[in-house]
């Protein structure tokens, strides 16, 4: 294990560096490399921490870390310098990106990200000023960051947009509570029949009043033939072959019309 230096708590790792820089691929170069990440996880670790906060699970973001360390081991050179100096930008850039690709709940362009960005600095700045105790209008955050109002515009509905929310999630009034599952309407089944009433209605304007009626009284009255047999003086066989034959003249008339659209489209 790499020794310390004694005022502060970064490993001592410049031989294990050069030693890795002299090492061709295979075993020996992946236990040096262990041997860099262990010694340096600490720090990784400690980076990741100060992105806690921002929506995402900590042990997560330690492992996103950890990947930006093996990444800066693999491609550190003594000759650069110190390599803290080296490793830091690279796992910081490393958890931004997993931000920037992975913390939200809905993808959005990587302009709208770095619109949104800007939009939350400045919209920061602005409230932290001193004197300023309101929100911000958009033309503020516009001129302050440097962008045009659409593009604020677009950085605000981002800002607003990171995260979802489950439709399981209750809200809460005086009285009850409710999902958004609850405010979802259900699908009409209805709808399903709006094609066939429209293609039936000029079929049934060609019937007779007689047999308008007696489908009317069979379909939406829901009345048995024998029923309709006596409210309109004909037996039930009568009324039974009116309505097959009134079914058969409506579909036939439906189907041609349908046709003819379709030739005339």
């Amino acid at each position: 294990m790499p020794a310390r230096h004694p005022h502060t708590d970064a490993p001592r790792t410049e031989q294990a560096f050069s030693r890795l820089a002299a090492t061709p691929a295979g075993r020996e170069h992946d236990v040096l490399v262990e041997e860099l990440v262990e010694a340096w996880l600490p720090m990784a670790h400690r980076l990741a921490t100060r992105f806690r906060g921002k929506g995402e699970n900590l042990e997560d973001l330690k492992q996103v870390a950890a990947l930006g360390l093996i990444k800066a081991i693999e491609r550190y050179a003594p000759e650069r310098g110190a390599f803290e100096a080296y490793a830091v930008p690279t796992i910081t850039g490393e958890l931004r990106r997993h931000f920037r690709d992975h913390g939200w709940d809905v993808r959005v362009p990587r302009r709208v990200q770095d619109l949104r960005n800007k939009v939350r600095a400045a919209r920061r700045d602005l409230l932290n000023a001193p004197g300023h105790c309101h929100e911000p209008d958009l033309a503020a955050v516009a001129a302050k960051a440097g962008l045009t109002l659409d593009e604020a515009r677009d950085g605000m509905e981002a800002l607003e947009s990171y995260s979802s929310l489950s439709l399981d999630a209750e809200y809460r009034t005086f009285q009850h509570g409710f999902t958004l599952a609850d405010t979802l309407g259900d699908s009409d089944g209805a709808y399903e029949l709006i094609n066939d009433r429209e293609a039936a209605k000029q079929g049934l304007r060609q019937l007779a009043e007689r047999e308008r009626t007696i489908l009317y009284l069979r379909y939406f009255e829901d009345l048995s033939q024998l029923r309709i047999a006596e409210k309109v003086g004909l037996s039930q066989m009568q009324v039974s072959r009116l309505i097959a034959r009134s079914c058969t003249q409506v579909r036939e008339h439906a189907t041609r019309d349908d046709f003819e659209r379709r030739l005339t489209a």
